[in-house]
């Protein structure tokens, strides 16, 4: 399950992502700077890689629902 977890969201990074994704790359759209470092999808792999499946998913979804336009730029490393 972690394996195909960490596969979706690269796929989500080479696909989707604002500021990763293939519309980017093309020059079709201007890369968003992500507020915080390392990204979320970067963070939530991180957490899936340390903490499991569930709880990696519980912690990337947490720090999804901190962003939001007024965040300042932040350095939130995995604890």
């Amino acid at each position: 399950m972690k394996n195909v977890l960490i596969k979706l969201i690269f796929v989500y990074q080479k696909v989707f992502s604002p500021d990763k994704g293939f519309l980017v790359k093309f020059g079709i759209k201007k890369a968003n700077t992500c507020v915080f470092y390392p990204t979320c999808s970067e963070y939530t792999v991180d957490a899936i890689n340390k903490y499991g499946s569930v709880k990696g998913v519980i912690k990337g979804i947490e720090r999804i629902s901190r962003c939001h336009p007024w965040q300042k730029n932040n350095i939130d490393p995995l604890k």
